[in-house]
């Protein structure tokens, strides 16, 4: 019995499973981030995880990042593909853009879609990510089964609806971006919230992207200035809502609207458990059946 010569194919053999093993599995879900082209050649970050025929999208919000929705991420990764991202000038994905356009944004959200392959998805976009989910739905045609707004429509704020208005709010961030940043992100939680997600929610805020900032807030007014009473008509089929009810009181403004109350802006962040109920019940019992 030759011992050495054993060993050595008891090691070849081992070898083998590990190499085989890492290619068969080499299209498994994966956390690790990947990129995609945006149409202007920025670079997307993002990530994909589960799996399934249904792909869910998560959009973050102005000057956010995709660690914003990781109470999601690890709800639905159990029964559907879902993916984060990283619009471009936020979190780690890069920028090749000086005006930072909702479609701009609907364009990086395209071409994560396109990269992985999907057919069946649903777009998922709190505050500013409602629009840019909107913009990317366009893009993507009838491959968007739904678009779930969180926060963003069917909301009691007032948008300035000229540019003079729209000026005369966005200046004080033009002035002192940071602090005035985390000032409004700070009034946007209830009493009820936890201070330590509110002191992580503003941990994560841009607040060294002032340039991308303004430009985004400015394209966000102006953009529910031009397009909302057609966009959510246009829209109405595929289009629900998860929206906060600070006082607990509010109702409703539109019937695609689901109110989670005793939250504010933040609702996902405030109150994961509840918003991924209203989320999967938006999914299995409507959007889905599609």
């Amino acid at each position: 019995m030759n011992t050495r010569h054993d060993m050595r194919n008891l090691g070849m053999s081992i070898l083998l499973l590990i190499v085989v093993g890492c290619t068969t599995t080499s299209h498994a879900p994966t956390d690790l981030p990947l990129r995609a082209s945006s149409a202007d050649g920025s670079e997307i970050h993002y990530g994909v995880r589960g799996k399934g025929d249904l792909t869910l999208v998560f959009i973050h919000c102005w000057t956010c990042n995709h660690a914003f929705w990781n109470r999601q991420v690890e709800y639905f990764e159990r029964d559907y593909r879902v993916v984060w991202l990283d619009l471009a000038g936020h979190g780690e994905s890069g920028s090749q853009r000086t005006q930072y356009t909702m479609r701009g944004f609907g364009e990086d959200v395209a071409a994560v879609v396109n990269a992985i392959g999907a057919e069946r998805v649903i777009l998922v976009g709190h505050s500013m990510g409602g629009p840019v989910a909107v913009e990317a739905a366009e893009l993507l045609g009838d491959r968007v089964i739904g678009i779930v707004g969180v926060d963003t429509f069917y909301t009691d704020f007032e948008y300035p609806r000229d540019e003079a208005k729209i000026a005369e709010f966005v200046k004080p961030f033009e002035n002192n971006f940071t602090g005035t940043s985390q000032y409004l992100v700070r009034s946007m939680f209830t009493a009820h919230a936890d201070p330590e997600t509110i002191d992580w929610v503003v941990s994560q805020f841009s607040g060294d992207r002032r340039d991308m900032g303004v430009s985004a807030m400015y394209e966000i007014f102006r953009w529910n200035a031009d397009n909302v009473p057609a966009i959510l008509q246009r829209n109405a089929a595929r289009l629900r809502n998860i929206n906060g009810a600070p006082t607990g009181k509010e109702t409703a403004h539109d019937p695609s609207v689901t109110l989670i109350p005793q939250v504010g802006h933040f609702v996902a962040q405030a109150k994961p458990d509840a918003f991924n109920q209203a989320l999967e019940h938006i999914i299995v019992d409507d959007l889905a059946r599609h």
